[in-house]
């Protein structure tokens, strides 16, 4: 992991050596028979003075570069057939917007292949204008009667318009060359993360922990959900955090059994339960943390009943984590259905039925470069994956919901929660509130003496 050198403008303020996105290309070239053509987003911050740029998540996994309208070229492995020279030869290339002074003027440097040192700088061995993108992709259709790229995953509606752009571009230059989908390829690599991957999901899930302490401190009656959700991205902002994972969730009272509430605009009152799912970024990468929590400090009997349920739940689904289990919905290597067993052996609603039905989600998924890394349910856990645990029960008609989530990483023997310096045990947090209340009215005693 490493500073990224002279950086400009969209660059990420860190990223990792330009080896460790060699290294991926490589292992994905290992498993095609043609070259890969992958395009990152376009951009359209010039017309748009609060667009921040994010590069396309796979783009950036292969290269590190995170920069508008920048496209790559993956060789094969495997070399051409003999005799064949119209593809040999031919390096990874990265192909960057010319250089435009007078854009640059309104948006800060950019990246551009008449750079000195260009090819150091990006890890690639050859950078080339994005002008003769297509140029090259014909070049190649000749040697090659298929290409690799990235297909819309969706038919009817065409998918992410970025790759559905791609593809018609591709289709419209070597219409007779046959496009294959490189996605689950990649999808797979992304699943096991680096150590530097590793490292940055670590920053952001501290700087998530620092502004969930925060919340706990200052949480009570009277407050907005807005507020609350803006000292936590306070905290990021002032940690090093370049955006939010995602949007920020602080939902109380009938707020709370909304899954993804992220209006933020009821005052919080005496009584209600607060369901804070906040997380930060970090050089890209996301963390995805909740804590729920009473807004007066001090769980009423029946909140704490389903808090310490859904806390068993999640304990118990955890101490079976280890390589070889599972998310799926059902089986014997399922950590899931360990959580709902336990929340539906565990508690009755108003009408005495059982809890299970409440549980409307799944336990979790992985993080990386998405909050929503890829990785299926029921794809067995490798060590490196970082995945999140979060058990819930939502019950409407009591205002009243619980969630609990942490990020663990997969082990060789087991697992590490990554996110274990945020307090789960309802005694610790109320103490942490109880301790910030104290505080507050002995600030508010030196005011006004």
């Amino acid at each position: 992991m490493l500073l990224a050198p002279n950086a400009r403008a969209q660059q990420r303020r860190e990223r990792e050596p330009n080896s460790a996105y060699a290294a991926r290309r490589a292992k994905l070239a290992a498993q095609v028979d043609a070259p890969i053509v992958l395009w990152g987003y376009t951009g359209r911050e010039e017309f748009s003075q609060d667009a921040i740029f994010a590069q396309e998540e796979n783009f950036y996994y292969l290269s590190g570069h995170n920069e508008e309208g920048a496209a790559m070229i993956i060789m094969p492995a495997t070399k051409p057939a003999a005799g064949d020279t119209t593809g040999a030869g031919i390096a990874d290339t990265l192909l960057l917007p010319a250089k435009d002074p007078a854009k640059e003027k309104w948006n800060g440097l950019r990246m551009s292949p008449s750079d000195p040192g260009i090819e150091a700088r990006t890890g690639f061995s050859t950078v080339k204008p994005l002008g003769e993108l297509r140029a090259n992709v014909e070049r190649l259709a000749k040697t090659y009667p298929h290409l690799y790229t990235i297909l819309p995953y969706e038919s009817e509606m065409g998918g992410y318009p970025h790759e559905k752009e791609v593809v018609d571009w591709l289709q419209l230059a070597v219409p007779q060359v046959k496009l294959k989908d490189i996605r689950q390829q990649i999808y797979a690599l992304r699943r096991i993360k680096s150590p530097g991957e590793i490292a940055f999901l670590k920053e952001a899930i501290e700087l998530s922990v620092d502004a969930h302490l925060e919340a706990m401190k200052m949480m009570r009656p009277g407050l907005y959900e807005y507020q609350v959700g803006a000292k936590m991205v306070e905290v990021h902002a002032m940690g090093g955090s370049e955006a939010e994972a995602y949007a920020p969730i602080v939902g109380s009272g009938p707020n709370s059994t909304v899954l993804h509430y992220d209006k933020l605009a009821r005052k919080m009152e005496d009584g209600d339960i607060v369901v804070l799912d906040v997380g930060a970024q970090y050089s890209g990468y996301a963390a995805d943390i909740t804590r729920t929590l009473p807004a007066n400090g001090k769980f009423t009997p029946r909140q704490r009943e389903i808090y310490e349920i859904v806390l068993g739940a999640q304990n118990a689904a955890m101490a079976a984590l280890k390589p070889g289990m599972d998310m799926c919905g059902k089986g014997d290597k399922s950590v899931y259905k360990i959580s709902y067993d336990y929340i539906n052996s565990h508690g009755k609603d108003k009408h005495g039925k059982s809890l299970g039905q409440y549980y409307i989600h799944g336990l979790g998924h992985n993080i990386g470069l998405d909050v929503h890394d890829p990785g299926a349910y029921c794809t067995p856990f490798e060590p490196g994956m970082v995945v999140t645990m979060e058990p819930g029960i939502y019950i409407p008609e009591e205002n009243l919901g619980v969630r609990i989530e942490d990020d663990v990483l997969i082990t060789e023997t087991g697992y590490k929660q990554l996110s274990e310096r945020l307090p789960r045990n309802p005694d610790e947090i109320e103490k942490i509130m109880a301790d910030a209340a104290t505080q507050r009215v002995k600030e508010q005693k030196k005011q006004g003496d």
